[in-house]
């Protein structure tokens, strides 16, 4: 069998990289050797000198394709490594996956002849073949002998496209591939590991990518005993008694409170308390959910509340208004469940005083923890793919109430500046008809520094809190 050599690409705009493993490669990885392939992982994650590092590795390898992962953030480190590949390998097959191709892919699939094209070229242009969509069964034709340069597993009609059957009969990610214990999480004290339960979000935030690709907007779910049983097997292997379900929205799942319930059982059987943390959507939460994540182990959520202005919520699509996300916060807190408050700032029509009711918002709900973010224009998101060209390097978005967001026109494949999150890093690459680049940066940092001091919320240390958006980037 062809033996295969995955590579996980750092991701030096996070405070700590080594938190939550990247879980899609290891469900690639795990395919791969449930089919008889020999398969090694290289993890990059918090490597300082990856260029040395990946030519000595490439150089000693038995491998001849090499499959990378990669978010749009993590896109300059995949060109860096498939160089540095193709410098000591040049009879090396490199294969990219991940969710920019994706969401590449699905912006040109929309707008054939629009700026995602030229992402697109250059995407070919670096690597051999392209993998859209759901990666564990296109990883096979992308290792035979004459695979396409572009593989789309990213058509629900298509036998590659995961189903919910096919979901829940996947093996489990191949964790044992990777130094586990090298990653430190915890949730309440007790050592986490993360896990995907579901896939995909049905809702249509301007801001979110995927919402044109239906592997990321297509809700799949694995079966509740499957669920359970991943869990079971962390806990028996590694002694986890944390988990982070990295699912979009646990509540889109209209099994939901079953699987927390059965949850609870498992630990009854066992003997053991878990704790458990997850994202959920603000509208459709309810008293016997919150009730029942309570039960199974949870004790704090995220949700993306995103602003505190009626308008921006309008603007981006929300779907949740104002009382809305009130709403869930006390239903929230009534049931015991912190809540951290993921808020973002640089949409369409932001104003200072749209970033002012944000924070009065936040001052006045008082949630446990929050981020707040400024927008990045993803391909695969309305904000890029809607867009039209009005200056030399300026795509403009305007929403259905005429409110607009201007994006600088970026390289995704030399910059990821736009992904810092860590205080008087952050740059701006959008602006909007009434505030500048540098002052959405301005106020979104006086923004959280009064939050902050106001509800005595102390700033992270050492945790990746710019993974924890709603932006639609998680690999």
């Amino acid at each position: 069998m062809t033996p295969v050599s995955l590579i996980i690409a750092s991701s030096g705009f996070l405070l700590d990289e080594r938190v939550f493993m990247s879980l899609g490669i290891l469900k690639v990885a795990a395919a791969l050797e449930a089919a008889g392939h020999p398969v090694d992982v290289l993890d990059l994650s918090g490597v300082a000198d990856c260029d040395a590092v990946v030519r000595s590795y490439a150089r000693q390898s038995q491998a001849r394709h090499f499959g990378i992962t990669a978010t749009t953030p993590q896109l300059p480190v995949a060109v860096m490594i498939a160089k540095a590949i193709r410098a000591v390998r040049p009879d090396a097959r490199i294969i990219l996956g991940g969710p920019h191709v994706t969401l590449v892919n699905a912006a040109v699939k929309r707008h054939p002849h629009g700026r995602a094209a030229k992402a697109l070229k250059g995407l070919h242009e670096t690597f051999d073949v392209l993998v859209a969509g759901d990666g564990e069964e296109a990883i096979f034709l992308a290792l035979a002998d004459c695979p396409p340069p572009l593989i789309d597993a990213d058509v629900p009609a298509s036998i590659l496209f995961l189903t919910n059957a096919k979901l829940t009969a996947q093996p489990l990610p191949a964790r044992h591939l990777v130094d586990v214990d090298s990653y430190h999480y915890e949730i309440e004290g007790r050592r986490a590991l993360s896990l995907i339960a579901q896939l995909g979000c049905p809702f249509g935030c301007g801001f979110c990518g995927g919402r044109s690709s239906p592997s990321l907007r297509r809700v799949r779910t694995r079966t509740t005993d499957s669920i359970v049983a991943e869990m079971v097997t962390l806990y028996e292997t590694y002694g986890t008694t944390g988990f982070m379900f990295y699912d979009d929205e646990l509540n889109v799942n209209r099994e939901m409170v079953p699987l927390m319930r059965a949850i609870r059982a498992a630990q009854d059987r066992l003997g053991v308390d878990w704790r458990l943390r997850g994202f959920v959507k603000a509208e459709l939460l309810t008293d016997e959910q919150a009730s029942e994540l309570y039960a199974a182990g949870f004790r704090s959520l995220l949700i993306g509340f995103e602003s505190g202005s009626p308008r921006i919520l309008d603007n981006i699509q929300k779907n949740a208004t104002r009382d809305d996300n009130s709403r869930a916060l006390a239903i929230a807190r009534d049931h015991g469940l912190k809540v951290k408050a993921l808020m973002s700032i640089g949409h369409p029509g932001e104003t200072p005083e749209t970033v002012q009711a944000t924070q009065d918002w936040l001052l006045a709900e008082r949630p446990d923890d929050f981020d707040v973010s400024i927008i990045t224009t993803y391909p695969g998101t309305p904000y890029f793919d809607d867009a039209v060209q009005t200056g030399s390097d300026v795509w403009t978005y305007t929403a259905a109430s005429g409110d607009r967001l201007h994006g600088i026109d970026v390289d995704f494949s030399t910059v990821s500046e736009y992904y810092k999150g860590a205080p008087g890093h952050y740059r701006a690459y959008v602006f909007t008809d009434a505030m500048t680049s540098g002052h959405l940066v301005t106020v979104r940092d006086a923004l959280e520094r009064e939050v902050r001091a106001r509800l005595s919320i102390p700033y992270p240390v050492g945790a990746a809190r710019t993974f924890e958006h709603s932006m639609g980037q998680v690999a």
